[in-house]
C-alpha cells in the first residue's frame, strides 16, 4: 500500500505548536514510507475564513522543514485542494445523492427555534444532547416534498444506524465501540449548501486516496460519525490515528502561560527550524533507546505510529 497522508487544517486562525505537531507526524510517516504528504485547506466555514490565515500557515510549515508533494500552492493530481474550491467544482454533490437516494442520509427542515426546544427538552430531561431524527428522519417523501415545494431551508443529515454497535478501529487505542442510538445524526450538507467537516473531509479523504488520517483525539467523538458515513457510502477506510493532546508541565492544557504557542512566534525568538521539529515530534512519540536529540534522517527512520503513546503528551519550555 502506497503511503497517502493529509495535513487539513482550517485557515481561521494562527498555526500553533499542537497543528504543527500533526503536520510533523504526517510528514516523517510519509517520508519513511516513501509516501505522498498532502496539504488540504479545510475552509468551508466561510464566515471564519481568513485568507492571510492560509497564507501563513504556508509560510510557517516551510519554515518548520515541512514539504509537501500536493496542495493548493503545489499543485497535483487530485485538485483543487481547497474545500470551497472543491465545492464550488461539484466534487461532493455526486456522493451527497447517492446518500440521499439510498436512504442513507435524509432532508431536515427543523427551524432553529424547534431546534433550541428540542434541546432545552433535553436538557430538562438530563437526556443525551443531540438530534436524532425529530419529525425528518422518517419523514414520507409527500411530506418532504410539500416542505420544499413551501421553499423551507433545510440541512442534510446523515442517518446514523440505531439498534446496532459501530465499531471502529484506532492505531493508537485499538477497537472502540459506540451504541448507534447514543449517536446524533450529523449535518452533511448545510442550508446555504456548504458541506461540513464531517462531510467533506470524509468524502476528500477518499477522493484523494488517503491511507491514514492522523488527528487530534478531540476527533474521537466525531469518530463514529465517520464510520457511518464509510459505511453507508461502502468504501473502504483509512487507518485512523487519534493523537494525545499535548499539556504542559503542570498537566494543563497546553496555552501561554507554558510558553509561545504560535510557531513564527518561536522563529522570531530565534529557535532553530529542526530544534522544534525534533521537540514537537517527541511530545508523545518516542523513538526508543532513550533518543531525544536527532538528525532529520534519524527522525525519519525511526518514526512509527506504534510509538505515539495514548496519554497526554508534556510541553516543556526548559527542554525545548
Amino acid at each position: 500500500m502506497s503511503v497517502r497522508v493529509r495535513f487539513a487544517p482550517s485557515p481561521t486562525g494562527l498555526l500553533h505548536v499542537g497543528a504543527l505537531r500533526m503536520a510533523v507526524f504526517n510528514s516523517l510517516f510519509a517520508r519513511r514510507h516513501g509516501g505522498v504528504n498532502i496539504l488540504r485547506i479545510e475552509d468551508t466555514d466561510r464566515a471564519r475564513y481568513n485568507p492571510d490565515s492560509e497564507a501563513e500557515f504556508v509560510t510557517t510549515l516551510k519554515w518548520a522543514g515541512i514539504e509537501f508533494d500536493e496542495g493548493p500552492h503545489v499543485g497535483g493530481p487530485h485538485g483543487p485542494y481547497r474545500q470551497s474550491e472543491r465545492k464550488e467544482a461539484g466534487l461532493y454533490t455526486p456522493h451527497i445523492e447517492k446518500l440521499l437516494e439510498s436512504g442513507h442520509a435524509y432532508k431536515a427542515f427543523d427551524t432553529p427555534e424547534e431546534l433550541e426546544q428540542m434541546r432545552e427538552f433535553q436538557r430538562i430531561n438530563k437526556m443525551p444532547t443531540g438530534y436524532r431524527g425529530g419529525d425528518w428522519r422518517d419523514a414520507s417523501p409527500e411530506k418532504v416534498a410539500q416542505a420544499e415545494a413551501e421553499g423551507k431551508p433545510y440541512v442534510i443529515r446523515l442517518k446514523i444506524p440505531h439498534g446496532t454497535t459501530i465499531v471502529g478501529h484506532d492505531a493508537i487505542r485499538g477497537r472502540l465501540e459506540w451504541e448507534g442510538d447514543t449517536v446524533d445524526d450529523p449535518v452533511l450538507i448545510k442550508a446555504d449548501g456548504m458541506p461540513t467537516y464531517h462531510a467533506a473531509a470524509m468524502l476528500d479523504d477518499h477522493m484523494m486516496g488517503i491511507t491514514h488520517v492522523v488527528r487530534g483525539e478531540e476527533c474521537i467523538s466525531s469518530f463514529p460519525k465517520h464510520i457511518a458515513l464509510f459505511n453507508a457510502l461502502g468504501w473502504e477506510m483509512p487507518v485512523f490515528v487519534h493523537c494525545p493532546v499535548i499539556v504542559g508541565t503542570d498537566g494543563k492544557k497546553l496555552s501561554k502561560r507554558h510558553g509561545a504557542t504560535r510557531v513564527l512566534d518561536y522563529a522570531a525568538q530565534g529557535y532553530l527550524p529542526h530544534s522544534l521539529q525534533n521537540f514537537v515530534a517527541l511530545i508523545g512519540w518516542a523513538p526508543g533507546e532513550d533518543r531525544e536529540i536527532m538528525t532529520d534522517e534519524e527522525l525519519v527512520s525511526t518514526f512509527a505510529i506504534e510509538g505515539i503513546q495514548p496519554s497526554p503528551g508534556k510541553f516543556d519550555i526548559d527542554k525545548l
